[in-house]
This record gives structure tokens, C-alpha cells and sequence, in this order.
């Protein structure tokens, strides 16, 4: 047993290891008895701080200042970003800057920490070690997976092996049945010929008998049939049939054999997000409804945003001014055109600012309290569409000046942090030109961009690997091209895109598939979609002045 500890495991000083403790030093951190504390502080009163044991670690330890040894510092210069005592806040050095108290930061920070720990052990360690025994069992079910796989490849290997013996089979008993037919073709023709030559035979014996004969009658009746037997039948010479084997192309045979995967193709990016909200499984409507119409009174809408089920953003078209209306089509806020050119498209980051582009002055700007900062300034690139993700990070799909080009580059604040903009194999991802390229984050973290000019709406993954293209669903009511617009998504990983062409929304899964159509709204051309946090479906339509709020799903 320890000897400094009991059964109820009463403290003991550290000095002497015996006394029950009585005080702590809060400086050095040790358990002191009565006796034991003036040998502590026998090297300097001013270096200790004796506090009774059950208020230890009570007393605040600032830091020593640099400059001034006799001193602590009590302050936090947030001009220098220091630690400064009152000596150096005298200073010149700090004429004119900004001083906090360090106790008051102190108590911040550890509110944080106490935060921090609570979550970091409540949410975030439990999701590692989930992720952890997910891959724990991932690697133990390896070799039975891996195992199953070469099993399927030997079975279809099998598979193969069964129908080309049912080929070859086959045309063995093609060729038997061809060789029967050649064996008929030669012994009629040999019977035939076997008939004339026991003719000849005949005829020799009654032409020896005449030739011998001496009766005048009938010798004299007597017809030649040399003419006869001198047309001589034809050769027949029958040819043999002839296998061609066709030359075995191995690279097609590996594609025609099957399909392996890759990893690259296989995996899914995991994105731990602790305080994303666990969504309900919503079903798609028979009929979806609209649930409201909100007259803007502008022409020409463009782009939409719902900052929530009852206020969106949107902007009016050629006036270039960007609106706010509740549902009920009431005006709430106008931010009128005072810059060169109308913003190419809005959003609304997760504080409620308004972002937007702004394609003259090649610039990506953010409305905060009736302030128009600055975020980004493109050169050589015009911005045209964007988003913001769920991390807050900035996606903006932008082209070249020569409109050859088409990237979309995702922004962390004011720094450029991803470019996407080719495949694995080195083409093109998006059209090269200025048109729209609306852009949306899905819920698994895809960015999904409809790209108005090529037809499609294209989807990659996070990391900017290419997962499919969507070009439309063949149709007997929707008869024209299709040309996607708007693009959002919901809390089903479904994406919704405006084709204004057709007058209708598609909704796709998000894999890609189709699902349905939204087309009894009364869409003249709808162009800008966003969906709020219920699931509830905007649209902006470019053909008139109408935002309509539209449900089209609901809990199962």
C-alpha cells in the first residue's frame, strides 16, 4: 500500500510524508503540514503562495514581465498581443493601444476550455471512436470481403469457361451438320456418276456383240451414243468450310469480363460535423402544393435566398438593386445599385450577411449592417455564381476573360483554398464561357454545379473527384433541351434544379437518379431555387415578378 495514502486516502504533505497535509503552495503545487510550510518558504515569502489545502490551486499565477523582473503582468495589450504589467503600459511603446485585464481573458478562456473539454469528451471523442471502430471492423471483415471478391471473379471466370464450351459446342455440331450436307452434295454426285458409268459398261458389251455380229439389220440400226456419253459432267470439288478465329483483344475482353471499382471511386469523404442536426426521413408529394406567392413587383428575377420559412433575398433583375420581401410579398429592405453592374448572384451566410458577385468589378462582396465590405478581387477570372457551405467556406463558380475557361474555387475567408476544374484524365469539368453556373453544396458535402450552356448538372465530391453528370430524363411531355438554372438541395441529399426550358424543377437523388418532376406550379421560367431549413422550396421566376414558397415533401 501506499504510505502516504490511508485507506480513505487521506493526503500527507510531500515534504516530510508523514503529517496529514494542512496547506498547498499554489505556486509550486505541493501539499505542505504545518510544520513543513516555513521550510518551504524559507528561500522567499514573495515566491510562494500558502493557501489552506482545500482552496488550493485557488490563486491566479500571472505571468513574469519581460522587461520589468520585479513585476507581473495584469494586462493583455490587444494592440501588441503581450502580456504588459503596469510599467509597461506607461511606456511609449504602448501610447495609444488597447489594454484588457488578464484576469478577465483568464476567466474567458476558461469558460471555453470548460466548454471545449465538455464537448470534446461528451461529442467529439465518442464520434473518433466510433470512426475508429467502424475501421476496426473494416479491417477485420477485410480479407472476407476481399476474399468474396476474387470468389465472384473466379465464378464469372467459371461463367465464361461454361458458355464458350457452349459456343465451341456449338459450332462443332455446326460443323457436323455442314459435313453431313458435303458428304450428301459428293455421293449424289458420285451415284450419279456411278449410274452413267454402268451405262458405258452395257454399252461396251452390245458394241463388242455388234462389232462381232454379222446381221445387217442390226448393225444398221444401231445409234451412236458417243455424243451422249461424251458430255462428261462436272467436277464437283466442294470446299471445306473455313473457322476465322477473330484476333482476342485483351483490353476489351478485361472491360466485357467486368468492372472493378476503384478505391478512389469507392470511398465517401467523411466530414464529422457534431452539431449538425439529425434530420427526420422526409418522402417526396403525390402532387406538390404552393403554399404561398409572393408579387415582388420586379421583373426579371434572377437569383433567390431564404434567410428562413418566411424572409428571402432576391435580385431584381436588370435594376440591379437586390431585394428583401416576407412570403407575403411585403418589402422589408432594398439595396439599391450603387455599384458598376448588377450582381450576378446572392447568398446568405450562416450570421444572416448577404453575399453577392458583382462580374464588371470582378469582386465578391458581403453586406453587413448596411456595410458593403469587400471579400474577394478576382483578377485575369469573373466570378459568376456561389454558395456557402456548411463549414461557412466560399464556393464561387467564375470564368476566364477570354471565356475558354470554368473553375469553381472555394474560399476560407479571404483565402483561395480548392480550385476544381478538371477530371482524373485531364478534361474540362464545366463549359468554358460566361453563362450561369449556379452552385450549391449538397447535405453529404458534394458541390454540385448546374452548368446552363453544356446541358448538365455535374457533381463531385469534396476533394473535386467527379461523381456523375445529370442531363436530363427522357420525356414525352418535356420535349425541349435540356438547360439547367438554379440548383439547390435539401435535408435528404436531394438536389432540385430550375429547367426553364420545360417549365418545370427536376429533383434527383444523390446519386443522381431521377426522381420526379415539379411541374404543376405554373412555372413561366423559373431560374433561382433555395430551400429553407423545413424542407420548403423557393422559386424565383424569371418570366414574371412571383416568388412561390412550394412543399413538395413531407415527414414519413
Amino acid at each position: 500500500m501506499d504510505p502516504r495514502s490511508t485507506a480513505q486516502d487521506v493526503h500527507r504533505c510531500d515534504l516530510c510524508d508523514t503529517a496529514i497535509v494542512h496547506s498547498y503552495c499554489d505556486v509550486c503545487h505541493v501539499n505542505l503540514c504545518k510544520p513543513c510550510v516555513v521550510d518551504h518558504i524559507s528561500d522567499g515569502y514573495h515566491k510562494h503562495t500558502i493557501v489552506p489545502f482545500h482552496e488550493r490551486r485557488s490563486t491566479l499565477i500571472y505571468p513574469k514581465c519581460g522587461t520589468h523582473s520585479n513585476k507581473h503582468c495584469e494586462l493583455h495589450c490587444k494592440d501588441c498581443r503581450s502580456f504588459v504589467c503596469s510599467s509597461c503600459m506607461a511606456s511609449e511603446q504602448h501610447i495609444g493601444h488597447r489594454f484588457v485585464e488578464v484576469k478577465h481573458e483568464f476567466e474567458t478562456k476558461k469558460e471555453i476550455i470548460k466548454k471545449d473539454k465538455v464537448e470534446l469528451g461528451n461529442s467529439i471523442s465518442p464520434k473518433y471512436e466510433e470512426i475508429a471502430f467502424e475501421l476496426e471492423n473494416q479491417l477485420a471483415n477485410l480479407d472476407e470481403g476481399y476474399e468474396k471478391l476474387t470468389t465472384e471473379i473466379s465464378k464469372q471466370g467459371e461463367e465464361w469457361h461454361r458458355q464458350i464450351d457452349i459456343v465451341i459446342n456449338k459450332m462443332k455440331t455446326e460443323i457436323n451438320g455442314i459435313k453431313l450436307k458435303h458428304k450428301s452434295i459428293l455421293k449424289k454426285h458420285l451415284d450419279e456418276i456411278k449410274q452413267i458409268q454402268s451405262l458405258i459398261k452395257e454399252t461396251l458389251i452390245v458394241l463388242g456383240e455388234l462389232e462381232k455380229s454379222t446381221e445387217i439389220s442390226t448393225a444398221i440400226e444401231y445409234i451412236s451414243k458417243i455424243k451422249t456419253f461424251s458430255k462428261l459432267p462436272p467436277r464437283v470439288n466442294v470446299l471445306l468450310p473455313t473457322f476465322i478465329p477473330k484476333p482476342i483483344d485483351h483490353e476489351h475482353l478485361y472491360n466485357f469480363f467486368g468492372q472493378i471499382i476503384p478505391l478512389c471511386n469507392a470511398m465517401q469523404e467523411h466530414v464529422l460535423s457534431i452539431n449538425q442536426p439529425k434530420t427526420s426521413v422526409r418522402e417526396l408529394l403525390d402532387k406538390p402544393e404552393v403554399v404561398a406567392t409572393a408579387q415582388t413587383g420586379y421583373l426579371y428575377l434572377y437569383s433567390v435566398t431564404c434567410l428562413n420559412e418566411e424572409i428571402f433575398w432576391t435580385t431584381a433583375g436588370f435594376s440591379g438593386d437586390i431585394t428583401c420581401f416576407n412570403i407575403k410579398g411585403n418589402l422589408l429592405r432594398t439595396i439599391k445599385r450603387n455599384f458598376n453592374g448588377r450582381p450576378n448572384d446572392i447568398a446568405a451566410d450562416g450570421d444572416g450577411d448577404l453575399l453577392y458577385t458583382n462580374w464588371e468589378r470582378k469582386t465578391v462582396n458581403k453586406v453587413r449592417n448596411e456595410q458593403t465590405e469587400l471579400l474577394i478581387k478576382l483578377q485575369g477570372w469573373t466570378p459568376r455564381n456561389l454558395c456557402v457551405t456548411s463549414t461557412g467556406d466560399l464556393l464561387v463558380t467564375m470564368y476566364s476573360d477570354d471565356k475558354t475557361q470554368s473553375k469553381v474555387v472555394r474560399y476560407s475567408g479571404f483565402t483561395e483554398k480548392q480550385t476544381i476544374q478538371f477530371d482524373d484524365v485531364g478534361k474540362p469539368l464545366y463549359s468554358g464561357n460566361g453563362s450561369m453556373k449556379f452552385i450549391t453544396e449538397n447535405r453529404n458535402n458534394d458541390i454540385c454545379v448546374a452548368d446552363y450552356k453544356a446541358g448538365a448538372v455535374v457533381v463531385v465530391n469534396e476533394a473535386g473527384k467527379l461523381r456523375w453528370r445529370y442531363t436530363g430524363h427522357l420525356s414525352t411531355t418535356k420535349n425541349k433541351s435540356f438547360k439547367p438554372q438554379g440548383v439547390t438541395s435539401d435535408s435528404q441529399c436531394r438536389i432540385l434544379t430550375a429547367d426553364g426550358e420545360n417549365h418545370c424543377i427536376h429533383i434527383l437523388n444523390q446519386d443522381g437518379q431521377f426522381l420526379r418532376y415539379i411541374d404543376n406550379c405554373d412555372f413561366k421560367d423559373p431560374l433561382g431555387v433555395c430551400v429553407d431549413s423545413n424542407d420548403n422550396l423557393f422559386v424565383c421566376d424569371y418570366g414574371n415578378s412571383n416568388v412561390r414558397k412550394i412543399r413538395y415533401s413531407k415527414d414519413i
